[in-house]
């Protein structure tokens, strides 16, 4: 139901059940906007979410995608409500000119989603995640590609880490982050070593307060470990519901967000989803880690060594 739903998650509903309707039928976002009499950027934007659909559109669309259950019909409507409805000044902060001028689309996305997301689990290899991350880790790794940002691109993605993570820390009690770090994470120091202490204490009050699960992948784990540097699966509902989760992820010179349009319905162990894959290679990392217990007792033997 689209009561109490965000905007953020409203918006992902409609252009999901739109994507899944206009290929039930086998028509193409051109056919569709020839249909409509609208450009195919608008069709594209729609369906990428990067606009909403206003309710008056989305009656006639519905209408030719031949999608005739009233309730259904209700429901996208209020749905397509909710997701033109304005977000606080607070809550959208990335979606000013700054931040969309020196934030990829694909961080901003991800930045909306992690405010709405239940659950967070995060996979690194090289560095600890953006939420994860003290002010003074985030400033030294950033700077390792000032050969690559500008100055004002480094400003700006650092300010929106610093929030990134207050809005994190916000919701101790309501959001449940899990993260899977290589043991490379904490061998690597990251400006100094004091500095990399402090990043470490903080995972472990992080830990303590009961917003973070963390393990490590030791070096001789007997585990395939995964490729991707880092990714991180956001599920806006229940955990494992792979009909409500997006991923974020990095590679060497890019990142993205992705969405597999697949509904609770059709989802099987055998799925072969982008985003259900890598939540399966999550869940099989995950067993194959220290233990919770074990990683905490390494991260502080590590703050000892690094003095």
């Amino acid at each position: 139901m689209a009561e109490g739903e965000s905007p953020t998650v409203a918006r992902r509903r409609v252009r999901l059940a739109l994507r899944e309707a206009r290929e039930a039928m086998g028509y193409t976002q051109a056919e569709v906007a020839e249909e409509m009499e609208w450009s195919l950027s608008k069709v594209i934007r729609i369906e990428n979410g990067d606009v909403s659909i206003a309710p008056n559109d989305l009656r006639p669309l519905l209408a030719y995608l031949e999608v005739r259950d009233r309730a259904v019909i209700t429901d996208l409507i209020e749905a397509a409500k909710v997701a033109r409805s304005r977000p606080s000044k607070q809550h959208a902060w990335y979606q000013a000119a700054e931040f969309r001028e020196h934030l990829t689309d694909a961080m901003r996305k991800q930045i909306e989603y992690e405010a709405e997301a239940k659950w967070i689990h995060s996979y690194s290899v090289f560095y600890l995640p953006g939420p994860l991350q003290v002010p003074e880790y985030s400033s030294v790794l950033t700077e390792l590609w000032s050969h690559e940002l500008t100055p004002e691109q480094i400003t700006y993605r650092l300010e929106a880490r610093r929030r990134r993570r207050e809005r994190v820390l916000e919701r101790v009690g309501d959001l449940h982050v899990t993260t899977l770090l290589d043991e490379s994470v904490f061998r690597r120091t990251m400006g100094s070593p004091e500095m990399l202490a402090a990043a470490l204490r903080e995972v472990v009050r992080l830990y303590e307060i009961g917003l973070l699960s963390v393990r490590m992948i030791r070096f001789n784990a007997e585990v395939a470990v995964s490729y991707n540097a880092y990714f991180e699966l956001l599920f806006l509902g229940d955990n494992g519901d792979l009909s409500r989760a997006v991923m974020y992820r990095e590679s060497a010179l890019s990142d993205e967000i992705i969405e597999d349009p697949i509904r609770a319905s059709s989802l099987t162990s055998s799925s072969s989803g982008v985003v259900a894959r890598h939540y399966d290679r999550y869940q099989k990392l995950w067993n194959a880690a220290d233990s919770e217990a074990d990683t905490i007792d390494f991260i502080r033997r590590r703050i000892s060594e690094l003095g």
